[in-house]
C-alpha cells in the first residue's frame, strides 16, 4: 500500500492506495508544531479505525508546501512506517517540462495536480485548486507546465470579511440559491459564492484564450463540487486529484 500525503497550509489530506485504487482518505488540520510522535500516533489511530496494519504501507509520497512540516513527516515515516518518505521536489521525475522562470518556486502540489490532470483528462488543461489560495495551473498537450495564477482562497475571503468589519458575521461558503440576498447572511454568501465563481470563470476564460478553445478545466479541493455546480467553464470536480498525482509520481520514481 501507498500512503499519500498532501500537506497544505490549512489541511493535510491523506490517502491510502491499494494499487491504483484509493481505499480511504482523511483530512486533518495542519498543525505546524506537532512532533513526529504526535503525527505518528494520530495516523496509527486512523489506521486502527480502518483495521489497517501499519506494516502494509510500503511507500510514502508527500507533496508539501509547509517546509517546517517536512522534517517532522520524514521522521514520522521512518519511525512509524519504517520507510523514508518521497518528497516531490523540483528534482523529482514527473514527466513534465516545467517552463517557468524559476521551477523551484512552483509548489509541489501544483506539479502533482498537473501530472494527474494530464494523465486523467488529457491536455491542454487547467487545474483549479481550491485551497488556502486558489491556484490555476496551465498544462499543455506536450506535457509542459506553462505557469498559472494565484488568488486569495475562499477561507481567506470569509475570514477577512468577518475580521475586518464590525457588524458582519462569520458565514459558511454555500450557494444561497439566488444572487440578490434579502438579509446580511444571504448577501454575504451570495457575494462569496457568486463572486468566487465569477472570478474563476473569468480567469479560466482568459487562460483558454491563450491556450486554445479545446482546453479543459478541472477543479480539486474541498469546495470543488460547489464550484463546478455553478461554473460555466469548470465542469469537472476531482477530489482526489492531488493524491492520484502523488501515486503516479511515486510509481515513476519507485526503485530510483
Amino acid at each position: 500500500m501507498l500512503l499519500a500525503i498532501d500537506a497544505g497550509n490549512t489541511n493535510l489530506t491523506i490517502g491510502i492506495f491499494e494499487g491504483e485504487k484509493i481505499r480511504t482518505r482523511w483530512r486533518l488540520k495542519t498543525v505546524h508544531d506537532q512532533t513526529p510522535d504526535e503525527w505518528g500516533i494520530k495516523l496509527r489511530s486512523l489506521f486502527a479505525v480502518e483495521d489497517l496494519p501499519l506494516d502494509l504501507v510500503k511507500g510514502i509520497a508527500v507533496a508539501s508546501v509547509v517546509p517546517p512540516l517536512e522534517s517532522t513527516l520524514l521522521a514520522m515515516g521512518e519511525r512509524y512506517f519504517r520507510t523514508e518518505p518521497m518528497f516531490v521536489t523540483g528534482r523529482t521525475e514527473t514527466g513534465l517540462s516545467v517552463l517557468v522562470d524559476n521551477p523551484r518556486e512552483v509548489g509541489a502540489d501544483r506539479i502533482v495536480n498537473a501530472v494527474a490532470a494530464l494523465a486523467k483528462y488529457g491536455g491542454p488543461c487547467i487545474v483549479v485548486d481550491l485551497g488556502t489560495a486558489i491556484t490555476f495551473d496551465a498544462v499543455s498537450a506536450r506535457q509542459e507546465y506553462l505557469g498559472g495564477v494565484i488568488c486569495p482562497g475562499i477561507g481567506i475571503s470569509v475570514s477577512g470579511l468577518f475580521q475586518k468589519t464590525a457588524r458582519l458575521p462569520m458565514v459558511d461558503f454555500k450557494d444561497p440559491g439566488r444572487l440578490i440576498g434579502t438579509n446580511t447572511v444571504q448577501s454575504m454568501q451570495s457575494g462569496l459564492y457568486y463572486g468566487t465563481i465569477a472570478m474563476i470563470d473569468g480567469i479560466v476564460e482568459g487562460m483558454r484564450k491563450e491556450m486554445g478553445p479545446e482546453t479543459k478545466a478541472v477543479a480539486t479541493g474541498g469546495q470543488a463540487g460547489l464550484i463546478t455546480k455553478g461554473s460555466k467553464w469548470v465542469r469537472i470536480a476531482d477530489e482526489d486529484l492531488t493524491l492520484e498525482g502523488l501515486r503516479m509520481i511515486w510509481e515513476m520514481n519507485r526503485g530510483r
